[in-house]
């Protein structure tokens, strides 16, 4: 009696497993689809005035991948670049003019901040201060994008197009990553399709939809906008702003569209699996509030979404459970198809696709860790800072 109740049990959490996963595969705003990209777009009769303003700590090892291909974007209208450096100690901004003298291109002004006050994350600082700074240009939009982020020659004209075209208040595409390194290959694909899965593309751009989300490394967002919605002052907590300055807009009734990039790539390699670790266990816990229950939450919906599949089959085959077997080998066939196009969209091979429980064991590890940390009085942290604050927000790769 106890042996066929503890099967009926592995039986049951397969199903739930399973149902779990057709309702995301129907119910989840089809997040596992790569098709949303730039909208429809056509070229404005008069090109309106960008200034971009590029945040950058101790970035030296990838400015040159990066900030010669904004000195070379091909724009009709009036454009300026503003590169913040953050208090480097690598020699960032002299690097940057040393890049503009070589390279020409659009103006670029390199100026640093100083320290932030209490209440400011270093980043947001540095937004603010380039913000600040572009003001006096009287720029229509603002383009805040990573130093690490490297763009197409026509990119900001076709961010540009499609705001215009669309009358989004901010157009946000999310860099496509490095994914040189085996584990760069094993984890950075699920990480955008995990973001994806929060934060489904085709609900952020629907007019009436509360779900909002941005991609940091680049983000046009017009100047209005930004005045009207109090950014960065308003998220001025956040360790890092793409969602929160999503959130921001929203509530003040503007349009957001986010979608994947085609050709805006970040530079930034991780190439070992202790410098993935860390770029998510550094912020994880403050992505959940610093709230045990959630973390709880969380890590029992991993479990049961990733990991239970494979487990439920081979112990299902294991004792000769047929309904645990056929549950869980459903739900694993599910989910392996519903990462094959993320895969696809990174060029890579699609073996690794029945991989993605171990990527996400990865992933419930990192979040566990993230909250070890903090409750060991580290905080999250970034580029040699270190946060806090319950309401930090992180969502960067």
């Amino acid at each position: 009696m106890g042996q066929t109740a503890r099967v009926s049990a592995f039986a049951w959490t397969a199903a739930a497993s399973l149902a779990a996963w057709l309702w995301l595969l129907l119910c989840q705003g089809f997040f596992w689809r790569t098709d949303v990209r730039l909208p429809q777009r056509s070229s404005p009769q008069e090109w309106p005035s960008v200034c971009v303003v590029v945040p950058a700590r101790d970035e030296a090892a990838v400015l040159a991948l990066s900030l010669p291909s904004l000195l070379a974007q091909d724009y009709p209208g009036r454009a300026e670049i503003f590169l913040i450096d953050d208090g480097s100690s690598d020699g960032t901004g002299e690097l940057a003019r040393e890049l503009a003298r070589r390279h020409g291109g659009l103006p670029l002004t390199v100026d640093s901040p100083g320290e932030p006050p209490a209440g400011w994350t270093g980043k947001l600082w540095a937004v603010r201060h380039g913000i600040g700074l572009a003001r006096a240009r009287d720029p229509e939009y603002l383009l805040l994008t990573d130093a690490d982020i490297a763009h197409a020659p026509d990119s900001l004209r076709e961010l540009v197009s499609a705001a215009g075209s669309g009358g989004f208040d901010v157009v946000s595409q999310m860099a496509r990553l490095r994914v040189e390194s085996l584990w760069e290959r094993l984890v950075v694909p699920a990480f955008v399709y995990f973001f994806a899965q929060l934060y489904p593309f085709r609900r952020i751009g629907r007019k009436g939809s509360r779900t909002a989300a941005a991609a940091g490394g680049c983000v046009l967002l017009r100047a209005e906008t930004a005045e009207r919605a109090r950014i960065p002052d308003a998220i001025r907590h956040a360790v890092i702003d793409d969602v929160a300055l999503a959130r921001a807009v929203k509530r003040g009734g503007g349009h957001i569209w986010l979608g994947l990039a085609e050709q805006v790539d970040s530079v930034r390699p991780y190439p070992r699996l202790r410098d993935l670790w860390r770029m998510v266990s550094r912020s994880a816990y403050a992505q959940l509030r610093h709230n045990p229950v959630v973390l709880a939450g969380t890590v029992a919906g991993l479990a049961l979404v990733y990991l239970v599949p494979p487990v439920a089959l081979v112990t299902g085959l294991a004792g000769g459970d047929t309904a645990t077997a056929v549950g869980g080998a459903l739900a694993w066939l599910v989910m392996t198809g519903t990462y094959v196009p993320m895969l696809r969209y990174y060029r890579l091979p699609l073996w690794l696709a029945p991989l993605l429980p171990f990527t996400a064991f990865l992933y419930l590890l990192m979040t566990v860790d993230s909250a070890v940390q903090h409750y060991r009085g580290r905080g999250a942290a970034w580029k040699g800072r270190t946060y806090s604050r319950p309401d930090a927000l992180t969502d960067e790769a």
